[in-house]
């Protein structure tokens, strides 16, 4: 049986901070349980904002036109069973790395059917946050949550489980042993095909 295919993007300019920290323990658990795992830090690669052009919506086999890093990521994403999407909460919602990337993915669909059509459609997704506050409501957490649960039930893909938890310094939320081991869990079950 070939292994699970887990992509992991990270949308920190931290490569080091806390959503980093959680999305690596959701590949250690992932790794633990078999599956293939690649990941890819957003800040240090050139994706460029949706011009919302169409272009890609022509027909279900377009893609985007814009000429950038997202090329290299279509695929990826295409090929992955599972992604998780780990951001640090910034000004009430995720970092402006995950909405890119995010806004580019709306290229993965078109046609007469852009739901059932859509590359995310089925997969199965983790989703990782790091915030400042000690309550993900005054936070922005929960801004970050519902926008995730809105976009998965639109397209639709199973959410198998969140993770997320207070840290301000960089590398802090390590020492959280419960929120570390979750989101070890949280990659043991992308892993399963079940």
């Amino acid at each position: 049986m070939a292994k699970t295919k887990v992509l992991i993007v990270k949308g920190s300019p931290r490569e080091h901070g806390n959503s980093a920290a959680l999305a690596d323990q959701v590949a250690a658990g992932a790794r633990a349980a078999g599956a293939q795992i690649e990941s890819q830090f957003l800040h240090g690669l050139d994706i460029q904002p949706c011009d919302g052009c169409d272009f890609c919506q022509g027909a279900a086999d377009m893609s985007c036109i814009i000429e950038d890093d997202m090329q290299l990521l279509y695929p990826k994403i295409r090929e992955a069973d599972a992604i998780v999407y780990a951001s640090p909460v910034y000004w009430f919602t995720v970092s402006a790395q995950i909405k890119l990337f995010m806004d580019r993915c709306y290229a993965l669909g078109g046609g007469s059917d852009y739901v059932a059509s859509h590359a995310l459609a089925g997969k199965r997704i983790g989703i990782v946050l790091a915030y400042g506050g000690d309550d993900p409501f005054d936070s922005g957490a929960i801004n970050a949550i519902r926008m995730f649960q809105d976009v998965f039930s639109y397209i639709p893909a199973e959410i198998v489980g969140m993770v997320y938890g207070c840290a301000s310094e960089a590398g802090e939320i390590r020492l959280n042993t419960d929120l570390m081991a979750d989101a070890h869990e949280l990659g043991r079950k992308l892993a399963s095909r079940t």
